[in-house]
């Protein structure tokens, strides 16, 4: 099934049948500031059925989108300093921090090899509503088959995922066909000195303009 998810009252109209969709297990497709994404709830059989999807084995972790901060606290992650100030300057926005905690509250299937958890307040208005509303993070990775090209609008999405969108596994959000956007730009603040993963739609010189010794 695809939903349009261009217009406010688009957005409003499908939050109910996303809610539902996503607390079933099923999984979403859906556009974000920079790439078309896959997603699914946090549950363990969730973030199972959504590896299975990108064809990958389930210890390569997932990020979390969120609504803020706030969401992102009330799971149990911790900001430091640098995440903090990191946060106040680019969220929302392609910026993705690596938080530590969570523990007790989000999978550990979702931890890379530092024990963080990757976390982004996305600016895309309608996720980032459907996010709020629902009181729950969204996983997200791109919307691609392994070694290929995300996904840049709804019909390439149908057209590698076709068999899991007849099956009602996934769910599909139009939100029109993005542009050539580079990835988050994603940041690990689980030690005391942030670093940098991956320099991304964010340079490293406006992270250190916003954020100072703060910044990576």
């Amino acid at each position: 099934m695809i939903l349009p998810f261009r217009e406010p009252d688009q957005v409003e109209a499908s939050i109910p049948a996303v809610a539902a969709h996503l607390a079933a297990g099923r999984l979403l497709g859906y556009p974000t500031e920079t790439v078309y994404g896959l997603g699914s709830s946090v549950s363990l059989p969730a973030l199972e059925s959504l590896a299975r999807l990108k064809g990958r084995e389930l210890g390569k972790p997932f990020l979390l989108l969120v609504s803020g901060r706030p969401m992102a606290e009330s799971w149990g992650l911790t900001f430091s300093a640098s995440a903090r100030a990191l946060s106040d300057a680019f969220w929302p926005g392609p910026l993705t921090l690596v938080l530590p905690g969570g523990e007790g509250r989000l999978p550990d299937a979702l931890r890379g090899r530092e024990g963080g958890i990757a976390v982004r307040h996305t600016s895309h208005r309608g996720i980032e509503r459907l996010v709020r509303d629902s009181g729950q993070p969204l996983t997200s990775t791109s919307a691609n088959r392994p070694g290929g090209p995300p996904a840049p609008g709804p019909d390439k999405l149908m057209e590698y995922f076709r068999d899991e969108v007849d099956s009602g596994l996934l769910l599909v959000l139009d939100g029109g066909v993005l542009g050539n956007v580079p990835p988050s730009t994603l940041v690990d603040c689980t030690a005391a000195v942030p670093r940098m993963v991956r320099e991304g739609a964010i340079p490293r010189a406006e992270l250190r303009r916003a954020a100072g010794r703060l910044a990576p």
